[in-house]
């Protein structure tokens, strides 16, 4: 399972040597980001089992082309950036987003900003 966000160190992290290294019965999963892995390596790998299937919720670009070849093996699940919808999850991000509207009508500072 991948999880880790994107960045110079993670992009490509996840290769042809590395998926020659997974079982043949290995699922791989991945709900990190799509560069993550690289996909054209995982096509092979899955076309060629190498690995057993593919699970993701993330993929470069998304969504991916009708065309791209992932969207066409019948090992491979593709599911829409979803992988954090849990009841649980989307009530904190509700109460998150209903403080910062009252927060921000305030002119306070916000709970959770996001600066570049």
């Amino acid at each position: 399972m991948i999880s880790t966000p994107l960045n110079q160190h993670t992009e490509g992290l996840i290769g042809k040597h590395q998926l020659s290294l997974m079982k043949p019965s290995a699922t791989i999963l991945n709900v990190g980001r799509g560069p993550i892995i690289d996909q054209e390596a995982l096509v092979q790998a899955l076309q060629n089992k190498c690995i057993r299937a593919a699970a993701l919720d993330v993929t470069y670009p998304e969504p991916l082309p009708r065309d791209h070849p992932l969207l066409r093996l019948s090992n491979v699940i593709i599911t829409p950036n979803i992988g954090s919808q849990t009841v649980r999850t989307r009530r904190k991000m509700a109460q998150l987003m209903i403080d910062n509207i009252l927060i921000g009508v305030k002119g306070q500072p916000l709970k959770a900003e996001f600066k570049c």
